[in-house]
């Protein structure tokens, strides 16, 4: 899979890593938004040390079989619930070594709304030192496509197959109501801004969380070729919204949505998962607009994130 149109436009420095993060002959999919999350964390991140612990995930079958890894830097599997426990560990065991390393969490939906939860709120809670990003492809993409609390409401997977009958957890709200120095959403089809929230929270210290919509052609049923076009319609519709937030605090929203009623049709029109569900965008209008008014308020600092 090429994704060099995509990072033309990404300034290239002689900082570069040599040997990409994500390696060519590796095993995703074609149109894995998962895959080109890591070419832009790997160019992000040319200038760092990086070490990684993936769970249970797509990301973790990327590598490939032993002794050999589709990855350029070290990583550490994790099992579904201990990503963050991990990383924590690593973390603490690079300041006791004199180590300048960034460790980066990178697990999926799964692992991070559901699983995973636990022990990423106590790695927030404490303030750990990690990175840590969840590209949600909005199921459990390497099990079967089971649904996840990251599922959108009427999509159609394994486990729901008339179509999902609640709405997705806000999982950026929860990890900003701990006080996080820094979460943010990332579009990839916005990637000046996503290249600035990952160099910024490479940077940064303390605990950063990064949430990347990344499009699944296989348990999404959409076209390969469509993936960041489907991203693109849905920051366009307002339905990902593209914002970051300060030490849940402050917000800031990257990128205005101009609420396109087409756009949002295209977005559903465009993925098979939603066929079976009789989807009214009367509702999905509304629960967009209820996100955008509560957004609103919390970035002229109405309301605080715990609210």
């Amino acid at each position: 899979m090429n994704h060099e149109p995509i990072l033309d436009g990404m300034i290239r420095t002689e900082a570069d890593r040599s040997e990409p993060l994500l390696r060519a002959g590796n095993t995703n999919c074609g149109g894995c938004g998962m895959s080109l999350a890591l070419l832009m964390l790997g160019r992000a991140a040319a200038k760092h040390h990086i070490q990684m612990v993936i769970p249970a995930c797509c990301g973790i079958v990327t590598a490939g079989p032993y002794p050999y890894s589709a990855y350029g830097a070290p990583v550490m599997a994790a099992t579904f619930a201990s990503a963050a426990a991990c990383a924590t560990g690593l973390s603490h065991t690079a300041r006791l070594n004199g180590e300048d390393t960034r460790v980066v969490c990178f697990a999926g939906d799964g692992g991070t709304f559901d699983i995973g939860l636990a022990t990423l709120s106590a790695a927030a809670e404490r303030n750990e030192d990690i990175l840590y990003i969840c590209y949600d492809n909005e199921i459990y993409g390497n099990t079967g496509g089971q649904r996840s609390s990251a599922t959108p409401l009427g999509a159609s997977t394994t486990t729901t197959p008339a179509g999902k009958t609640v709405r997705k957890k806000d999982v950026l709200g929860i990890i900003a109501a701990h006080g996080a120095p820094y979460v943010a959403t990332v579009s990839l089809a916005h990637p000046e801004d996503a290249m600035r929230k990952l160099r910024f929270a490479l940077d940064a210290k303390g605990f950063r969380f990064l949430h990347v919509l990344a499009p699944c052609p296989t348990g999404w049923k959409s076209e390969p070729a469509d993936g960041i076009e489907l991203v693109r319609l849905a920051v366009r519709s307002g339905l990902y919204p593209v914002y970051e937030i300060f030490d849940g605090e402050r917000a800031t929203v990257n990128v205005k949505p101009d609420h396109d009623p087409e756009a949002l049709a295209t977005y559903f029109g465009k993925q098979g998962r939603f066929r079976r569900a009789q989807i009214d965008l009367e509702v999905v209008k509304a629960e967009i607009g209820r996100t955008w008014r509560r957004l609103g308020m919390f970035e002229r600092g109405g309301i605080t994130a715990a609210e």
